[in-house]
């Protein structure tokens, strides 16, 4: 039964990444990938904190290393889906998701994207602290609106009671 389980959790949260890498460069805006926070968002509710952030991870490097995304994709998606995580687990309520997703993608996760940029760029020329804020906030409150409307669907067909029993289980 626990093997089982833990092949339901892979299973779902490779659909997941799977879905993220693919979506993510096909709606993009750019600077901005609301696509990633539909993701953050829905993993937040369905997997929890830690499937959710293993997945926004996984879905970061993948689209740097196939998709030339710079390290942007590591600070912007990571700090929204533990966020969204962390707070949907406090109180399980769809806009507590959203909270957390704005505030570590469209906060922490632009803030650090600068001092990143900056070491990786090798210059913080034309660059200061919140110039990467207004696209990821932009990003993470359109695709958080997003995710609600989608977490309402997967909810009213019954998949996401589904997926959080499995996801609820313990190892």
């Amino acid at each position: 039964m626990v093997l089982q389980n833990r092949v339901q959790k892979l299973t779902v949260l490779a659909m997941m990444i799977a879905l993220d890498v693919v979506l993510s460069p096909l709606f993009r805006i750019e600077g901005m990938a609301p696509m990633s926070s539909v993701l953050n968002v829905i993993a937040a509710v369905a997997l929890g904190p830690l499937y959710g952030t293993i997945m926004a991870f996984t879905c970061g490097l993948l689209r740097m290393l196939l998709l030339g995304i710079p390290q942007l994709a590591l600070t912007g998606a990571v700090f929204g889906a533990l966020l969204a995580g962390l707070f949907y687990r406090l109180r399980p309520n769809i806009w507590l998701a959203v909270l957390g997703e704005f505030i570590g993608t469209g906060l922490i996760g632009s803030l650090l994207s600068y001092p990143v940029m900056a070491v990786f760029t090798g210059s913080s020329q034309g660059m200061y602290w919140f110039f990467y804020t207004p696209r990821f906030i932009g990003g993470a409150l359109s695709g958080s609106l997003i995710a609600v409307i989608v977490v309402r669907e997967i909810k009213r067909v019954g998949l996401l009671g589904a997926l959080q029993r499995v996801f609820d289980r313990s190892e």
